[in-house]
């Protein structure tokens, strides 16, 4: 195991030198500067901030103190906002988008399984014609237009939830409610496929033979084994969530990162761009390396490369 980690770490940091090296050479790419917006920039001001920024020095020089800032964690000042930091503005947004994330998270995966396993037990009647329902739209709407949705009817007309903003736990149910229902409806699919399955095993046979009711039978035995595709999908699922909340942020309000960041690109602030870039991309590798142990812990069965067999 001590190997697995190591080694999966080594990718990981692999991982990142990619996406910062394409992070910024995408950003050199682009045409026009972060000052290009600015009306009535004297030339004598934009060439200060220019070298103020080093924005002037050669390319290989800006990669390497990029480099060098993404690995000590020191994303620089922000280019639009004056005296304030890429970390100072992580530190503000990201513990509201966590926040937001867990929420989302806990809300697919809690009412997606439930919904799956009522899904199986009622295999060909109307709960699981409901809930196959239920989940393709959720699939298939995408989240800023649900998010408009519950804005209008249940905020606007029904007032049942606050409209926008960020201040209390009822600001949050109607944005993570957003993130989380396309999310709900794939996993309730994945649960409900994996359901089916176990149930036409031996072992499940066996024990309605020994007389087990049928509950019994799902928390016991098969709901175990049905979670492992939901366990795969935990990687996947907060990249989803933590990118998917850019847009939701915005309409509702919510002053998470994914504000920062969407401004940063409006606004072409690189330094902000970069730094939020290299910190998510943090974020979901470890998510997903958490996944593929959890994965193991799960299923005994399973061993990692180079194990006995």
């Amino acid at each position: 195991m001590i190997k697995y980690i190591l080694k999966r770490l080594m990718y990981i940091l692999l991982a990142l030198f990619v996406i910062v090296t394409a992070t910024f050479f995408l950003l050199r790419l682009a045409p026009g500067n972060p000052f290009a917006s600015e009306r009535n920039l004297p030339p004598q001001i934009e060439a200060k901030l220019n070298e103020t920024y080093g924005l002037n020095n050669p390319w290989y020089i800006q990669y390497k103190d990029y480099l060098i800032d993404a690995a000590t964690f020191n994303f620089g000042e922000s280019m639009k906002y004056k005296a304030r930091s890429t970390n100072d503005m992580i530190a503000d947004g990201f513990p509201v988008s966590l926040t937001l994330g867990i929420e989302a998270m806990l809300l697919a995966i809690g009412f997606g399984v439930l919904i799956g396993v009522i899904a199986a037990l009622y295999h060909n009647r109307w709960p699981d014609y409901l809930a196959t329902t239920f989940a393709v739209l959720g699939i298939s709407v995408p989240s800023f237009i649900l998010a408009g949705l519950m804005q209008y009817f249940l905020a606007y007309k029904l007032q049942l939830f606050p409209i926008s903003g960020w201040k209390g736990f009822a600001y949050s149910i109607l944005p993570a409610l957003a993130i989380a229902l396309s999310h709900m409806g794939f996993i309730a699919k994945l649960v409900r496929s994996s359901m089916l399955d176990q149930n036409n095993s031996d072992y499940v046979k066996m024990a309605r033979a020994k007389g087990i009711g049928k509950w019994t039978i799902v928390f016991r035995h098969t709901l175990r084994n049905a979670l492992l595709p939901v366990v795969t999908y935990l990687g996947p699922l907060t990249a989803a969530v933590v990118t998917g909340s850019f847009i939701v942020e915005s309409i509702f309000a919510v002053p998470g990162l994914g504000k920062h960041f969407v401004q940063s690109i409006t606004n072409r602030d690189y330094t902000v761009i970069m730094g939020t870039t290299v910190f998510y991309a943090i974020i979901l590798l470890f998510a997903v390396f958490i996944v593929d142990i959890l994965y193991s812990v799960i299923d005994p069965r399973i061993r990692l490369k180079g194990a006995k067999k």
